[in-house]
This record gives C-alpha cells, sequence and structure tokens, in this order.
C-alpha cells in the first residue's frame, strides 16, 4: 500500500479505534444494564454481556485472519522460538534513526488527552454542586454516542486525507494544535457550568473532531517510526509505548481533579500538551504523501 493510501486508511483506523471504545464502554454498558434490569441477576448480566464481547472479538479475529492485507515482508515466522530474532526487532527497533525524540514524543504528546479522557465523562455528568455540568445519562449518551461520535468520524477521514493530500510534515503541526485546543473548551465549561446543552454539545463535538484530526496525526507517525524488516513490530512496539504513555496519566488524574478541583485541573490538562508539542519540530518525518 503506498504511503499516501496508508495516509488516508490511518484516519479509518483512528476512527474504528475511538468506536471500540465507545461501545466497550458505552454500548456493552447499556446492554449489561438493560439485562440486569430484565433479569434481576447482576452476575449472569455481565456473564453474557462479556460472552457477547468475546465472540464478536472472535468473529473480528477470524475476519483479520482472512480478509486483511499485509506487508509482503512480512514472512511467516519460524515454528521453533527464535529468541535472538525476538531481540534482534527489539534492537533494530532502538537503533531506527531519531527513535529516542521519537519515543518522548509517543509518551507526551497525547498526554493532555490521556488526563481529559479520564475526567470528561465524570466532569459532564456531575452535578453543579460538584462543579460538573449536570448531564443526565441519556444527555451524554446523545453528545458522545451520536453528535460527537460523527464528528469524530469526520475529522479522522478528512484527517487522513489532508495528510495523504499534504504530507505529514506540513500538517502535524496544524492537527497537533486542533487536537489540543478544545481542551479548552473544558476550561471554559468548567468555570461556566449553566451553559445551555445546545452549546455544550457543540463544544463537545468540536473536540471530538479535533480528536480525530490529531489522532490520524499521530498514528501516521507510527507508522513512518518503523525499520524497512520489522514493520509490524515495530509498530506495535509503537503502540505498546503509546498504551504506556495513556495509562500514566491516568493513574494521578482523579486525585489531581480531586486535590484542585474541575477548573484548574482542566487547566493542567492544557498545560500538559505543551511539551509533546514542542517535540515536533526534532522528530524525524518522512514526506513522501505530499503532492506537488
Amino acid at each position: 500500500m503506498s504511503e499516501e493510501k496508508q495516509a488516508f486508511f490511518v484516519g479509518i483506523r483512528a476512527f474504528f479505534y475511538r468506536l471500540a471504545m465507545l461501545f466497550s464502554s458505552g454500548a456493552l454498558v447499556v446492554w449489561a444494564g438493560w439485562l440486569e434490569t430484565r433479569t434481576g441477576d447482576i452476575p449472569m448480566s455481565w456473564q453474557i454481556t462479556l460472552l457477547a464481547a468475546a465472540g464478536i472479538l472472535g468473529l473480528l479475529a477470524l475476519y483479520h485472519k482472512l480478509f486483511l492485507p499485509y506487508p509482503a515482508v512480512d514472512a511467516p515466522a519460524a515454528k521453533t522460538a527464535d529468541w535472538g530474532e525476538f531481540f534482534r526487532v527489539f534492537a533494530a527497533y532502538f537503533r531506527l534513526e531519531g527513535i529516542g525524540m521519537g519515543i518522548a514524543f509517543i509518551l507526551l504528546y497525547r498526554f493532555g488527552e490521556a488526563m481529559l479522557l479520564k475526567l470528561a465523562a465524570p466532569f459532564l455528568l456531575d452535578k453543579a454542586e460538584a462543579g460538573g455540568m449536570a448531564l443526565t445519562t441519556a444527555q451524554f449518551g446523545m453528545v458522545y454516542g451520536t453528535v460527537g461520535l460523527v464528528c469524530l468520524i469526520v475529522g479522522s477521514v478528512l484527517g487522513g486525507v489532508i495528510i495523504s493530500r499534504y504530507g505529514l510534515r506540513r500538517t502535524i503541526w496544524p492537527l497537533a494544535f486542533l487536537l489540543n485546543a478544545p481542551d479548552l473548551f473544558y476550561v471554559y465549561m468548567s468555570y461556566n457550568t449553566d451553559l445551555s446543552l445546545p452549546f455544550v454539545y457543540g463544544l463537545v463535538a468540536m473536540e471530538q473532531f479535533g480528536f480525530g484530526l490529531g489522532t490520524t496525526a499521530f498514528m501516521f507517525f507510527l507508522i513512518q517510526l518503523t525499520g524497512e524488516k520489522y514493520k509490524t513490530a515495530h509498530f506495535a512496539i509503537s503502540t505498546g509505548i503509546m498504551a504506556l504513555g495513556m495509562m500514566l496519566p491516568g493513574f494521578v488524574s482523579g486525585k489531581l481533579q480531586a486535590l484542585v478541583g474541575y477548573p484548574k485541573f482542566f487547566i493542567i490538562v492544557c498545560l500538559a500538551t505543551i511539551p509533546g508539542m514542542l517535540l515536533i519540530p526534532f522528530l524525524k518525518i518522512k514526506d513522501g504523501t505530499a503532492k506537488a
């Protein structure tokens, strides 16, 4: 697949990544709650829900095995364990040009977003006296599951189109800005918790749109941060580091918010987006997708 097509499909991938998060934390929970109401049996409701999730994952794994394309250099591995090859994969990864700055960028680029992600839902659902927006569960589902999801789709696909047209080097700065700037909307909402519902919907929708744009740029950078021989393995290593970068801020977000309150917490979130953006000029970015 050409880099131009890769850039486009990275946008599709970013959309389905977020859709999976919404499905697992939203649709499955709603279904479990519905089963609980119908049966009155909480353990059985969750057992059925988790079995259904396992079945869906099994079907998707089968689809991936049968239909997804793969790079020609991804030859089948030897049947016997080769620990030497295992370590060579990691050695090759850490010898990539600019890998130190690349890893720092992976860890820091979404640091602020990771903090926001943990507290966005509690903030929108908390009562006004607790500093939240006091949305009902139905209203929250509408803003994230419908309005936000549509904007996320548009942002993810548009991000892929923009990168495929102009190249990552020219677009990563504005796309990173559009990922992080909407965090200011939460600062504004935390100081104005009596905003009208349509206005809140609009702010969250723009945040989701920016998320789609910025995440697409980030994922395409991860695709570029690979060696020729071990593309899939190197991408997997980068996504593992990405998961670590998303997990670590989550450990402190709740305690930090409880300590300083929502307004100051969201200000800290905005400040946490700056280090990752400051690393962009030092990244080794290929520009094979740009057109003349």
